[in-house]
């Protein structure tokens, strides 16, 4: 499908512009340059971004449409795709901090507070509202989770048909939530590389003409909505940047957006430009980008993935090379963590601040713990983690490692027994 986007209000989107070669190309449903086969993004028209004020996002609704003037689709309010997304908790980890030795403040951005509880729902949105002014029918994607999740449940709001590919191998609380919506949902045999591969075959077939993939044809306008993560953390610090971010890295696309979002903001005159660092995570099962920066490497060679942390497991990270390249411009760092460091990130972002994050979270928990440890990370500065999943969505991971404290009969006795009194 090669519609164009029509819109009844204005628009900061302008173009589709290659991040290689920067060649444009009409806003349309396409994310491949013609000329290098290089990715697109959405390129905006300065002027309509610099309209935008603090006053006018601050008056708009309590989600990430508040920030529609900075967006690619949703300038219209009547052609939202709108669950409540956004505006998250931004918590103070005060005891986390003390843990970790730092002396600056420590923040956690909670996207597990969002409807289907990770931050897919920012991304789903922005693209099933691109894909509705585009006309498109149904909606897909594939998927390690949090995604598959967040599409089923975003059609099934507005009744429109979904069908969402998954690895067979998810973790059944993901599959679960996924097909209690009733769209059709695939199980396929292999990692999500064989998923992700597969939907781009199906998106180029007659049969799926009518159908956006949130992640492949309509992927430049669904990477636009990890930039709400970054335009929320600058509003709640009282429009400022932090000093430092970490944020986990599957594709590689939030943190690059979230890094954008921040350049942004500066660029308009909505926040103070400053210099921040930009650090990202990935799990040791599957470290493709934090492999290449170790070596100093510009290429990220594709890797088969393991390990617990599934939502984060893609071998192939198309965003790789610009996440190297929002890290090291921003003086930051990568690094990855075992299965065991996860598991215990989890339960240390647990018991100091009472958020439960999946796996994801305890990467970026341990992550940052390296960091610190490591001195590649100032404890000394600001900094915001970015927790992007709820833990009840990865049970097993930690399943085995926490139980009741004591068994006992209802009475005192068995209280004192315990050592309990």
């Amino acid at each position: 499908m090669t519609a164009t986007i029509h819109r009844p209000s204005p628009s900061p989107a302008s173009a589709l512009v290659c991040r290689n070669c920067g060649a444009d190309y009409p806003l349309g449903a396409q994310h491949a340059c013609f000329e290098c086969f290089g990715p697109l993004e959405v390129g905006y028209d300065a002027g309509r971004l610099g309209s935008v004020t603090r006053q006018s996002i601050e008056a708009g609704p309590h989600s990430l449409w508040r920030y529609a003037g900075l967006l690619p689709a949703g300038q219209d309010p009547a052609t939202r795709v709108d669950s409540g997304t956004g505006m998250t908790p931004l918590i103070r980890a005060d005891r986390l901090a003390d843990r970790l030795g730092f002396t600056a403040p420590l923040w956690i951005k909670d996207d597990s507070a969002n409807p289907t509880h990770s931050f897919k729902d920012r991304v789903v949105s922005v693209a099933i509202t691109a894909a509705r002014e585009l006309g498109f029918r149904r909606i897909a994607c594939a998927s390690t989770g949090n995604l598959a999740n967040s599409v089923a449940a975003h059609a099934a709001r507005i009744g429109m048909e979904s069908i969402v590919f998954v690895p067979a191998d998810l973790e059944l609380a993901k599959i679960t939530q996924t097909a209690v919506y009733g769209g059709v949902l695939v199980a396929v045999e292999g990692s999500y590389d064989d998923v992700n591969r597969l939907c781009s075959e199906l998106a180029e077939t007659d049969e799926f003409a009518e159908t956006a993939f949130v992640n492949v044809n309509v992927r430049p306008y669904y990477a636009e909505g990890s930039k709400t993560l970054g335009y929320e953390v600058a509003e709640q610090l009282g429009w400022r940047l932090p000093d430092q971010v970490v944020a986990p890295m599957a594709s590689g696309s939030l943190l690059t957006k979230v890094h954008k979002a921040f350049k942004e903001l500066a660029a308009i005159g909505l926040v103070q430009p400053r210099d921040y660092r930009v650090y990202g995570a990935q799990s040791s099962g599957c470290s493709p980008i934090a492999h290449a920066f170790e070596t100093g490497s510009d290429t990220v060679l594709p890797v088969r993935p393991t390990g617990i942390a599934k939502s984060l497991n893609i071998g192939n990270p198309a965003d790789g090379p610009y996440a190297l390249d929002a890290v090291r411009t921003t003086g930051g760092a990568m690094a990855h963590v075992d299965d065991e460091e996860i598991r215990a990130g989890i339960q240390l972002l647990a018991q100091t601040t009472g958020v439960f994050a999946e796996t994801a979270g305890g990467v970026t928990t341990a992550v940052c713990k390296k960091l610190v440890e490591t001195g590649r990370l100032d404890p000394s500065r600001e900094t915001v983690l970015y927790n992007t999943g709820d833990g009840l969505k990865t049970l097993d991971a930690v399943a085995g490692r926490v139980a009741p404290t004591a068994v006992i009969a209802p009475t005192l006795k068995g209280m004192r027994a315990a050592g309990l009194l």
